[in-house]
């Protein structure tokens, strides 16, 4: 029964994995803080924000929403943290309200993952206030409550920052604001309603302000702010937010999805999330009916869009989510039927007479049948899932356009350079070892927020196979070189430009199909004199055009300035880069992506470990991808371990080359 909570109210958890749920009415910002026992949050770093989503067993969206979703696993945080405060606060200089005196009451509710409510909260009496602290969770003798807050402050976020303890509280608030402005600057407006209901996205008219919302997934999905394959569950890989996960995981408009919750019979409603605008959006495609007794039959496009692009896009973060919690479903049965025989086991062998005889062997053989009807159960309601979910990727893969399809989609044979950006573009695809060979795709939205690590270190194959090591850098530069064509051949012909760094020319086997096609920039640089020039070309690039930007003077670049999106291409590294190669390769994964200058670097973290601890940043902000299956890839929202497997071109095919051809033919243009 959910809790109605009132302000200064408490409720016990009986959960450590929940999700937190915001409803504003207006785009406000969600941020979490990290108490010690006395609630005082020690610094900065104790702070979750759109900058920063994600910290241990914590994760908020990454822009300003009507709508938010927090995912939060009390288990996985720091034992020296004792209060996490949900703090919303409204964004300054976008125009919109300047108090909560003029909005609606926010709406906070804490869920399970399955969407059941736990407690909820409307935040009354609200006036002059810009910031509020809406509840917090807070650990008693051991155990979690919640408690309601509703603390309101007319100084904004800065104001209770300061109360929170944080000496850093008025710049931490200030830098947060900016993101969220600049983020909501640069995204794309929902397009006026038309006469035939279908009007493709509109892309970003200038790439000095691209939309870095981020992924679906790995970046961020629709609108949770990471998407769930946001953090890369490998040591040595880089940390990540998320799918489509992004969960983040990487990605936000101005609403997110709601998960559909599993019925009382255990299927999943297959009602895919619904986009919030300001117009309704166009009718998505009607299914066929279905047979009496039979679950509705699947149709490509059902999910709300502005566009059949969106809808299809929104339908596979929609079955990504639905695999998500079927398979949480399935575990969290398991693991309840494999406690529950333990402790039926316990209670025999605790008793002596029991233990011997056919009293125990009966009470063992008792335990180990319940325990199979439940698995059994589990895995039932699991394969009807399934079903379910392997007739609907049936239907949406052949639909899906080029950007979101596989290689071996006959779509990329009826390809056209396009006009517009897509909203995402497909890095691979993501299953479970429950769910193969159901295969969700991976959608990263665009312009890309993160760089891409492809690691061409040693690693096992999800299948338990193993490459060598020259193998494993031959197939990362094959995918290197695959997800480059791919997003040139999403992008018009004018809005991307590719340099490749190749430095003791390693790569020059897998980069003829993009130097024999002549869609580089310039021919691959090789040598230190190389690295150094396009380095230096492309740190100058980002310090010239943040300088324009913050100058307010984006239309006033010198005549003929590239004002398409950059991509640098990295092999081999670190061969050939001295220490100011790599302070200023640092910089571009740090400020290129705001200023549309993003990376891509082809790499073994074993052969950068001389550089000591001074390269961890950088592998923080990649996105680590693998030429193998691996499952790498971790889903905060519910803790699965995702397998990405790389989507490259089969073997034999020449779709590469052309389609390489045309995006060649159609840069000469210009």
């Amino acid at each position: 029964m959910t809790a109605e909570l009132v302000r200064g109210q408490n409720h016990p958890l009986s959960q450590v994995r929940l999700e937190i749920r915001v409803s504003a009415g207006r785009p406000v910002m969600a941020v979490a803080t990290l108490g010690d026992e006395s609630g005082k949050v020690p610094g900065v770093e104790w702070v979750a924000h759109p900058g920063v989503p994600t910290l241990p067993g914590l994760e908020v969206s990454r822009q300003a929403a009507a709508d938010h979703r927090l995912a939060v696993d009390l288990d996985a945080v720091s034992a020296s943290v004792h209060r996490v405060s949900v703090l919303l606060a409204l964004p300054a200089g976008v125009g919109g309200p300047v108090s909560f005196g003029s909005v609606a009451a926010p709406f906070v509710a804490v869920t399970g993952l399955d969407g059941t409510e736990v407690a909820t909260y409307t935040i009354t009496g609200l006036e002059a206030e810009s910031a509020v602290v809406a509840l917090e969770l807070y650990r008693r003798q051991g155990a979690w409550k919640v408690r309601a807050v509703g603390q309101g402050y007319a100084g904004g976020l800065a104001e209770l920052l300061t109360d929170q303890g944080l000496s850093q509280a008025h710049r931490l608030a200030a830098g947060i604001n900016d993101a969220v402005v600049q983020g909501l600057a640069r995204s794309v407006p929902a397009p006026p309603r038309t006469a035939d209901g279908d009007r493709s996205r509109q892309a970003a008219a200038s790439a000095l302000g691209p939309d870095q919302s981020g992924s679906p997934y790995g970046a961020q999905g629709p609108q949770s702010g990471a998407g769930p394959y946001g953090a890369n569950q490998n040591p040595q890989g880089p940390s990540g937010t998320g799918y489509p996960a992004g969960a983040t995981p990487t990605d936000p408009d101005a609403s997110q999805p709601t998960p559909t919750t599993p019925t009382a019979g255990g299927s999943i409603d297959y009602s895919h999330p619904r986009r919030q605008s300001a117009a309704p959006p166009p009718p998505a495609p009607t299914a066929p009916p279905a047979q009496p007794g039979q679950p509705a039959r699947p149709v490509a496009g059902d999910a709300t869009g502005w566009s059949m692009e969106e809808r299809l896009y929104n339908q596979v973060w929609g079955m990504f989510e639905d695999l998500a919690r079927s398979t949480a479903a399935y575990r969290s049965a398991v693991d309840f039927a494999d406690t529950r025989m333990e402790k039926e086991l316990d209670q025999v062998l605790s008793d002596p007479r029991s233990r011997m005889g056919g009293q125990g062997d009966a009470a063992r053989e008792a335990a180990q049948a319940k325990h199979m009807q439940l698995v059994d159960q589990a895995r039932e309601a699991l394969d009807r899932d399934l079903v379910q979910l392997g007739a609907e990727a049936d239907v949406v893969e052949p639909a899906l356009p080029a950007a979101y399809a596989r290689w071996d989609n006959p779509v990329w044979h009826a390809y056209r350079v396009p006009m517009e950006m897509p909203m995402a573009v497909r890095l691979g695809d993501l299953h479970l070892p429950e769910s193969d060979p159901l295969h969700i795709p991976m959608l990263v939205r665009l312009p890309l927020e993160r760089g891409l690590w492809i690691d061409s270190g040693r690693s096992g194959s999800s299948d338990g196979s193993f490459a060598d090591s020259h193998e494993l850098r031959r197939l990362a530069m094959e995918s290197a070189v695959a997800h480059t064509a791919r997003l040139l051949a999403v992008h018009p012909a004018d809005e991307f430009t590719v340099h490749v760094v190749d430095p003791a020319g390693s790569g020059a086997r897998e980069l003829a199909p993009l130097v024999r096609s002549g869609v580089l920039a310039a021919p691959p640089a090789v040598g230190a004199a190389g690295v150094a020039a396009v380095l230096g070309q492309l740190t100058e690039r980002v310090d010239l055009v943040q300088m324009a930007v913050r100058g307010g003077m984006a239309d006033s670049l010198p005549p003929g300035f590239d004002t398409a999106q950059q991509l640098l291409v990295v092999n081999d590294f670190p061969h050939g880069f001295d220490d100011r190669a790599v302070t200023q390769l640092r910089y571009l994964a740090d400020e290129g992506p705001g200023v549309g200058v993003h990376l891509m670097m082809v790499a073994d973290r074993e052969d950068a470990d001389s550089y000591g601890p001074l390269l961890d940043p950088l592998w923080r902000a990649l996105l680590r991808l693998t030429p193998v299956p691996e499952d790498h890839l971790a889903d905060p929202w519910v803790g699965h371990a995702w397998t990405y497997e790389p989507s490259l071109v089969p073997p034999g095919s020449q779709v590469l080359q052309q389609v390489l051809a045309q995006v060649a033919a159609a840069r000469a243009k210009y």
